[in-house]
Parts: C-alpha cells; structure tokens; sequence
C-alpha cells in the first residue's frame, strides 16, 4: 500500500512539473484518439440513420453485425489493420504503418460499430412517433428524418462520447499498428503498459491518473447527455 500511495505522490508531482515528454504523450493521445472520433463519428452516426429509416434487404443482417462489433476483440483489429498496412499488404504503398495515422485507423475501426449501433438505437426509439407527427405537419421525408435525428441527439452524443471512450483507452490494436515509439506513436495506454514493465510506476500512474480524469470528464458528459435526453421527453 506504500508503494501505490508514493507512487501516487510522486504522481502528482510529476504531473505539476509540466513535463515535455509526459504532455507530449497526453497531447498525442488526444490527437489521435479526437481523429478518430471525428471519423467514426461521421460514417457511425450515417450508418445508424440509414438503417433506422430506411427498410432494405439485409438491413436486420447489418444491424446484427453492429451489435456484434461493438465488442471487436482490439488485437484482432490491429491484427486486421496490420495486414492491410503492411509492405505486402493491399494498402502498403501508403507507409501508414508504424505512424499515428495508423493507429486513428484502428481505434476509428473499433469506436465506429458503437456509434453506429447507439445512433441507430436512439433513432428508432423516436422514429415513428416524431416522423408521423412531421408528416402530418407537411413536412418532407429529408425533413421528417432530419426532425427524428434533431430529437435523438442526447442520444446521439452519449453515442458518441461512448464511442470516444472506447478509442482513448484502447491499447492493443494501437500497440499492434503504432508500434509505441518515443515521440511519435507512444500514447498514455501504450506508455502505461510499457513503463509498468520496466518497473516505473511514477510515469505510468501519473498517466493512469490523467487517463482516468479524461474518462471521468466522458462518463460525466455521458450521464448529463442522458439526463437531458430523458428530461426532454
């Protein structure tokens, strides 16, 4: 118990000191980890409206598939990605492996199936109450599925920030695909796992403990999105 409350003082110390290479790995993470939202947020959400107003052959097959990848096994995606990228690979002529863009590939590959899944849940739960009422106003199809989507956007957002959270923490398929160099693709899970193997813990549990304040800050976003989104119906 000593050793983790020391380990935690020293922590904080070295937090406050402002370290160039600590921040630099924090900033790295949150550039990667915010492209990847980015993406996966934009072919996650249209995904989700797709399948939640539009009827298809196959649309039950994508959606099983969705629920099905929330929980991709992250070594299987680096794995995947780590074929694709490689020199022999069908996408290696792009030298993308080893390098941060990689590594936004792969944690876009796990968030997307989320946010696609979340949306197209929070979608169909306001779907058919909201774009009768639209349509019996006069409203267009585009309008009425734009009024569906504005009424689900708590929804949409929790959807998103789940999606977030999945992207910052992972570390498999990014250690896989990164390759964890100093000061180009080593991020705060990567540096965690690495530094607890060679026994120093005061940058590992100074980045645990920014790590867990990023997820803090997300799940108490999350919670407010909901609270919003349940108070509004």
């Amino acid at each position: 118990m000593d050793i983790i409350l020391s380990g935690f003082s020293r922590a904080i110390s070295f937090i406050l000191s402002f370290d160039k290479e600590l921040y630099s790995i924090i900033f790295l993470s949150l550039k990667v980890s915010g492209v990847a939202l980015i993406i996966s947020t934009l072919i996650g959400i249209s995904i989700g409206a797709v399948v939640s107003m539009r009827r298809f052959f196959g649309r039950d097959f994508i959606i099983s598939l969705l629920n099905t990848f929330m929980g991709l096994p992250p070594v299987v995606v680096g794995l995947f990605v780590y074929l694709l990228l490689s020199r022999s690979g069908p996408f290696g002529f792009m030298g993308l492996l080893y390098t941060p863009s990689a590594m936004a590939i792969a944690q876009t590959i796990l968030a997307t199936p989320i946010i696609a899944a979340l949306s197209h849940a929070a979608i169909v739960n306001v779907e058919d109450t909201i774009r009768n009422a639209a349509m019996a106003l006069g409203a267009t199809p585009l309008q009425a599925s734009v009024k569906v989507i504005t009424e689900a956007r708590y929804s949409i957002t929790a959807a998103v920030i789940a999606g977030f959270g999945r992207a910052i923490a992972e570390v498999g398929a990014i250690l896989i695909v990164g390759g964890n160099i100093a000061g180009y693709t080593r991020v705060m899970t990567t540096t965690i796992a690495l530094e607890t193997d060679k026994g120093n813990f005061e940058l590992a549990l100074a980045l645990g403990i920014v790590l867990l304040l990023i997820s803090l800050i997300v799940n108490t976003l999350l919670y407010w999105f909901q609270k919003r989104g349940i108070k509004q119906r």
